[in-house]
Order: structure tokens, then sequence, then C-alpha cells
């Protein structure tokens, strides 16, 4: 079963615009934060959602204004208030890239439970869904790992019974690392899911850079024929234990190559290959 394809709303102009491409072309999940766009991609999302009723959104709580990051109590009860206020609600709420917390893990574990602990309170009084760990390299760098989470929720619920129920981190030939051990069998991907987490992957285009790293030669060895984005596509789709895969595509033909690709992995075999040439270089 392939991964679904969601909106991921990182640097997308006209967010409104591309949520409405993204759900009338039967996406369900919406990713975004209250810092991105200075605030405005969850002001433009907002009459999208309420139009959207069954559309689920994904928001997180770690950066404020300014570019500060905290994960003081005070500051995510705050943020997750007034992301609620404007959104409407909230499916998930990611921790938003914790390893900014400090080097000190001790320091890290104690602010991550503190900011579970919060979303415990907001879970249990319906107010959100689930919450979960959006990273950008904190299980690469070994920050933490998916067992250090879930036992940090237990602790933040004070029983078996948390919400923690997401984790979220990028994908792409780029940073493969997540990728190369799924294919092995581990890895953050296959822990979440093994443990009941949804996992997102977010950035399997990095950022749009990755379209000048796709020379002819690597996209033939991925798909002969295929075009770059497609191919990187196909690549993200091919990661074992991956349930969503972001995309910040705006227009309907982008959304459906996409889509398509997802659904056309690439052999197991062939991505071996191709992460085999990757890492060489």
């Amino acid at each position: 079963m392939s991964a679904e394809l969601g909106l991921g709303t990182y640097r997308v102009r006209d967010a409104g615009h591309a949520a409405r491409t993204a759900l009338a072309a039967g996406g369900q999940w919406i990713d975004t934060a209250p810092n991105y766009g200075h605030g405005s991609v969850h002001q433009a999302l907002a009459p999208v959602l309420a139009e959207h009723p069954a559309a689920k959104v994904a928001t997180k709580t770690g950066f404020h204004p300014g570019g500060r990051h905290s994960l003081a109590p005070g500051d995510v009860r705050a943020q997750t208030e007034e992301s609620l206020s404007v959104l409407g609600r909230a499916d998930l709420v990611f921790v938003h890239n914790p390893e900014h917390h400090g080097h000190d893990r001790q320091q890290l574990q104690h602010g991550i439970r503190e900011a579970f602990a919060v979303l415990e309170e907001f879970a249990h009084a319906g107010r959100i869904g689930r919450y979960g760990v959006a990273t950008w390299n904190g299980f690469t760098s070994g920050a933490f790992t998916v067992a250090e989470l879930t036992a940090l929720a237990r602790e933040a619920a004070g029983s078996a019974d948390h919400h923690l129920g997401a984790v979220q981190m990028p994908v792409s030939i780029v940073m493969y690392d997540a990728l190369a051990r799924a294919l092995d069998g581990g890895g953050p991907f296959v822990e979440a899911h093994d443990a009941g987490l949804t996992t997102f992957g977010s950035a399997p285009l990095h950022g749009g850079e990755l379209m000048e790293l796709m020379t002819p030669e690597l996209v033939n060895l991925i798909q002969p024929g295929a075009a770059p984005s497609a191919a990187a596509f196909q690549v993200v789709g091919a990661c074992p234990a991956l349930d969503v895969v972001l995309t910040p595509a705006r227009t309907l033909q982008r959304w459906e190559d996409a889509r398509e690709a997802l659904t056309k992995p690439i052999p197991i075999g062939r991505l071996r290959t191709v992460l085999d040439v990757l890492s060489a270089d």
C-alpha cells in the first residue's frame, strides 16, 4: 500500500489556494505551523478548513515570533491556544524541531516531556486529536529515539494511555538516512510505525533544491523516461512504513503527478542501487 499525499505549507505561496486544490483532488492532510509565513499561512487556511470540516490539519508548536524557539509549558499552551483560535481545530499538534531546545540530553528530554504534558491536557479536553514530533534531524543526529519519545509520552500522561500519535521527518534522495534504515527493517519510520504512530515524510523535493541535483543520469537510474520530480517521488514512495508524504504542490497537475508517482514506487532492488550511488558521491 502506497503512502498517501498530503499538503505541506512551508514556503507555499497562496496556501489557501493550494489547500483547496489538494482537498478537491482528494487529499486529506494539511500540514502547517504558526510560524509559516510569519503567521499568514494559518490565516489563509482558516476559511478553507471551515469549508471542509472533514479535512485533517496538523500544526506545530515550538517556533515563536522573531524566530525564538521555546518548549516552555506557558509558551506551548499559549501558542496552541492561538493556533486553535485561528484554525478552529487541530487533529495533530507537532512539537516542532525539539532538538533546538538544547544539546544537553537531560534538558532536552525534560523540555519534550513538559511540552507533551501540556498537549496531553489539550487532548484529554478533546481540544486536539493527538500530538507528535516534527523534526529535521533529531532522529538522525541521535538527539532522541522513538522509544524515548514514547516513554516521555507515558510519563507526561501518567500512564500508557497517552496521545502521542505521529512523527514527521524529511525523506528524499538528499536526506535518505531514515529511508535506507527502513529498507533494512529499522530506523525511526519502522520503529514509529511498529509503535502505532502515523509517519509523515516531509521535504520530498528538499525545498525545491532537489531539482538541481536530479541529473539525467540519476533520473535514468531511478526510472528511465521519468520527469525529475516524478522520479524523486518514486524514490520516496518506496520507503517502508511511511504513511503520509507532504508536498508543497500548488497546482492540480503537480498534485496529480506526485500522487501518481507515489503509487508507482521503484523496485527495492533498484532503490538500493540508487542509494549506493548517492552514498558513493
